[in-house]
This record gives structure tokens, sequence and C-alpha cells, in this order.
């Protein structure tokens, strides 16, 4: 059976990137000659897809971008799916955080309705909202750990019973649930480099998607430094709009493939110094 871990590390190795670019379109910021409607999304994702997919280890559409579509918005994201060729896989952001049967149906949507490898799960209601997923041993479950917005303060940095923070206890029990099926990652935003390294440490086999780069100011350089696993990989560095929206014109896919091989030749040249450190 191939499992997400077993493509993810495809993907890394024969495009020897850990870029994750984000597939999160909004009509009216498509370029000029592309129909402002989900038609016009459709053909917007499959040219960024066709332009960069041999620079990326993953892609990312979120969710949400793809529901404000309407009635339409789930074949797009089931086309833009389909549209991304092996080995690449293809986490969906869609943050779920429910239980039992809801969460059970969730999981089914995401991986085998829509054909995900990959989604994004809130497990802060524990694991009654998490094994629905994780039971997918195929698949992978990116768990929200450390993100990168402002409130993040609110839950995820509040001191637990033991003296953890709630971020260290979610990665704790991360490494519980990966346990069953080796199919867990955190979410930890580019923003939050400075407790990358200790996060790194407290779970040193985990994948760690990172979102943050780019428009939200994220440390590229201090995240790469501080979440490398021992094996040079284990990061999948989102960039979104940077890339996206690298032009407003006719030549955006070439515009978004010169950016996305910006960024993978950083990030390789960050990768390089401090697995030679």
């Amino acid at each position: 059976m191939s499992t997400f871990s077993d493509r993810l590390s495809r993907a890394v190795a024969a495009n020897g990137s850990l870029l994750c670019v984000g597939l999160d379109p909004v009509p009216e910021r498509l370029p000029a000659g592309l129909a402002r409607d989900a038609s016009g999304v459709l053909e917007f994702n499959r040219r960024l897809v066709e332009a960069t997919a041999d620079l990326v280890c993953c892609f990312k559409p979120n969710l949400a971008f793809y529901a404000a579509l309407g009635a339409g918005g789930w074949d797009v994201l089931a086309a833009t799916i389909e549209a991304v060729p092996d080995p690449v896989p293809v986490v969906v952001d869609a943050k779920c955080g429910d239980i039992g049967p809801v969460a059970g149906r969730w999981a089914h949507a995401i991986f085998t309705e829509l054909g995900a490898d990959a989604v994004t799960v809130n497990p802060y209601m524990g694991s009654d909202a998490v094994r629905p997923f994780t039971r997918h041993a195929d698949r992978g479950v990116f768990l929200v750990c450390l993100t990168s917005n402002p409130g993040a303060a609110d839950f995820e940095a509040a001191a637990v019973e033991g003296g953890d923070r709630l971020w260290e206890r979610v990665a704790r029990r991360a490494l519980e649930w990966n346990a069953e099926h080796g199919n867990c990652g955190l979410v930890v935003g580019a923003t939050r480099a400075e407790s990358m390294a200790g996060l790194r440490r407290l779970a040193p086999e985990l994948p760690f998607l990172v979102p943050g780069v780019g428009a939200q100011g994220g440390d590229l350089a201090g995240s790469v430094a501080g979440g490398l696993r021992s094996d040079g990989a284990g990061l999948l560095i989102n960039a979104s709009r940077g890339v996206m929206h690298a032009s407003e014109g006719a030549d955006f896919a070439e515009a978004a493939r010169a950016e996305a091989d910006r960024l993978r030749r950083e990030i390789n040249r960050v990768r390089g110094v401090a697995q030679s450190g």
C-alpha cells in the first residue's frame, strides 16, 4: 500500500523540493482574460499546477476558497486535485474539528470523494476528532499545533497541567496517534520559527506543514534551519499568494513558475547550510 509518506518522499526526491504551493483562488483576483467564475478558477488552477508541478513537494488547496464558489466549488476542487500529476500529493486544508460520525463523513468526503492525499485537522476535541482521519492509514493528517496568526496566543501558547504549553501537549498526543499508522504531521507557522527547533526535538520524525512564508512575513531561514529532520526533509514550506499572484497579467503561469523556482532554490540553499552545519 502506497502511503502519504511514500508519495511525499517521492515528490521531495524527484523535484528536489520542500516547497508546497497553496491553491487559494479568489475569482475577483483572477488575471485578465480568465472568467471571474468557477470555470475561470479551474483554468487558473490547472495552469498553475502545470507550471509548477515539477518544482514542489505538494499542493495545498484551502477548502473555504472552493466552498465560496457556490454549488460548483466542490467539482472545481475535485478537478484541481485530479490535475495534479504523480507523484506530487495534495493536502486539503480544511482544519476539520468535529467528532464521531461527522468527522467520519469529513474523512470520507476528503479522502474518498475528493481523492486528497492528506488533510489538516483541528485536534482540540481530542482523539474523537482525530482518529476518524488517522484510521485511513494511507492518508496524511496534519494536526493544527502552533499557528502563524496573532490569536494563537489566546490558547495554543497557554500553560496546561504539567507545565507544558498547549501546543506542546498537542505535539505529544500527535506522537501517540502517529504510533498507530505513522500518518500524522503538525501544522507549524513560519512566524513561530523561534519555537521550531524545540518542536523538532519533541517530534523528530513528524512532517511539519509550515504556512506563513511570503505574504504573512514568516521566517523562511529560521523555519528551515530549525525544522529540518535529520534526513534533510520533513518540511512542507507553504507559499500561496506570492506564487499565485506573482503576476496579474496573461503571464501569470510563467511568473508563478519563476517565483516557485526562486523559493525552491532559497529553501534548498538554507537546507544545505543547515545540513552542513
